[in-house]
């Protein structure tokens, strides 16, 4: 059986938001999802839609490439 996790990913919304004085519940509320998805987004349990990925860039005017750092394992 193929190995499913073939790639990781590092999340960096936390520096960001900290860096903007930004809550949780804020940014959860900025792109329309709960306080838990961006929790486990940070903690880097839960891997975003491209397009959950790219409203959080959006609210931090940066790349999706800015805030995830991804890597073949």
């Amino acid at each position: 059986m193929a190995n499913r996790n073939k790639y990781q990913f590092d999340s960096k919304i936390h520096v960001y938001r900290a860096t903007k004085r930004m809550t949780q519940q804020e940014l959860a509320d900025l792109t329309g999802v709960s306080r838990q998805t961006i929790m486990q987004l940070e903690r880097n349990r839960y891997n975003p839609s491209m397009l959950l990925a790219y409203s959080i860039a959006r609210v931090f005017d940066v790349t999706i490439e800015d805030l995830f750092d991804f890597e073949e394992k």
